[in-house]
């Protein structure tokens, strides 16, 4: 039998000529490290990707500019009709309290508004005015067909032109919007007044300007 020493471990063999380095196992390469061409081509692809994400996200967001824009339009659009709808409804109650109006309007000419008829009138003429109400129609403007309507025709020798002279009935408007012309009677200027006028303002001719000259002395 061969007795082991202790403390001393064998070591396998090594052939004649060699190192000791080549004794000892060497480490295998590691697996999965990914070749340098396998690197690029996968680079290449993260980068469309990266493309196609980045056309995707500009569609997305054209989108939705587009819709942001729209849904602004719609607001407006809606609160364009809401004021309209609103002024049609107002239009409509005041134009049926016209008659009323105009009643006030009479008695207060002829000195009849007085006691609480007075204060309900004028109460009545305040909240008429708050909705936006506005009378029109006074002597001596020029008539506009646009917001007048005539009753009554004249002539007269002091007007230049077609003239209310004469409100029979005064109108009504909210805003632009006329809900009823004015009623008037208009006077015209008199037929061949102009023509009489232009006549007397043409001036004589300078004295001397038509007489035929003497003969001249030889």
């Amino acid at each position: 039998m061969t007795e082991e020493t202790p403390g001393f471990e064998e070591k396998p063999d090594v052939p004649s000529g060699a190192t000791p380095d080549d004794a000892e196992p060497k480490a295998a390469p590691a697996q999965g490290a990914a070749p340098a061409g396998d690197a690029s081509a996968e680079l290449t692809g993260l980068t469309a990707q990266l493309d196609q994400v980045r056309t995707a996200l500009g569609e997305r967001t054209a989108d939705l500019q587009r819709l942001q824009a729209e849904y602004q339009n719609y607001r407006r659009r809606v609160e364009r009709d809401r004021i309209t709808v609103r002024e049609i409804a107002i239009a409509n109650l005041l134009t049926e309290l016209l008659p009323v109006l105009d009643d006030i309007g009479r008695a207060r000419e002829h000195g009849e508004l007085v006691g609480g008829f007075k204060s309900v009138a004028e109460s009545l003429e305040t909240v008429a005015a708050k909705m936006g109400l506005q009378q029109f129609g006074k002597e001596g403007e020029p008539f506009d067909p646009t917001i007048h309507e005539a009753l009554m025709h004249s002539y007269a020798p002091d007007v230049t032109e077609t003239t209310c002279v004469a409100i029979l009935q005064p109108g009504y408007r909210i805003g632009e919007r006329t809900i009823r012309p004015a009623r008037v009677a208009v006077a015209e200027p008199q037929p061949g007044a102009q023509a009489v006028k232009a006549e007397g303002t043409d001036e004589a001719p300078p004295a001397g300007e038509d007489k035929d000259n003497g003969p001249e002395e030889g």
